[in-house]
């Protein structure tokens, strides 16, 4: 095996390793946001690398569920949760 396999190898192994790592780290925080708007309530799960970012993540995809319209989405994005459940992965 030349010196140009054996780097290209080591290579691919720590880019893989970094990539697994960075995989498994990003997600730590995940939040389930039950939100209502407009007389609906909806349930969605998120997750990502901060508490807040979850749940974040977890009201707009509610509010894509809930909300018709620009206007709408930021209303419903700007409503309080009735729920918020957090946990580490």
């Amino acid at each position: 095996m030349g010196k140009a396999t054996k780097a290209t190898i080591v290579f691919l192994l720590l880019l893989g390793g970094v990539v697994l790592y960075r995989s498994l780290t990003i997600a730590r925080n995940e939040c389930e946001v039950c939100i209502t708007f407009q007389g609906q309530t909806v349930c969605r799960t998120a997750a990502s690398g901060s508490r807040q970012a979850s749940v974040e993540s977890a009201v707009t995809s509610a509010c894509g569920t809930l909300a018709s319209g620009m206007t709408d989405s930021i209303r419903c994005q700007n409503t309080t949760p009735d729920s918020v459940t957090c946990g580490g992965r």
